[in-house]
């Protein structure tokens, strides 16, 4: 096997489903905002909460994104420490 060889990690999470969610989440957020308050938000008020949650859930997922790609590289240090060990011990 050469040294340039690359491999393809599937992806873990489907970013459409994702974004799915995410509407999903800032539409109850907002009825169980008015449910608790017993209030109803003015249809600009609703637009400006859900353009809110949605870029704060984005950004939270951003930082999943990048913790997933940091565990993936602690993944390969050690299959790389373990192969090591292996042959070091042989």
């Amino acid at each position: 096997m050469s040294e340039g060889k690359t491999i393809k990690v599937q992806g873990a999470v489907d970013m459409n489903i994702v974004g799915d969610n995410i509407l999903d989440i800032a539409e109850f957020a907002i009825e169980k905002y008015e449910f608790r308050t017993e209030t109803t938000l003015s249809a600009e008020a609703r637009e400006a909460a859900s353009t809110a949650i949605r870029e704060a859930l984005w950004a939270r997922i951003e930082k999943l994104k990048l913790k997933r790609t940091q565990i993936l590289a602690g993944l390969f240090r050690v299959a790389d420490e373990t192969m090591q060990q292996v042959v070091d011990e042989g």
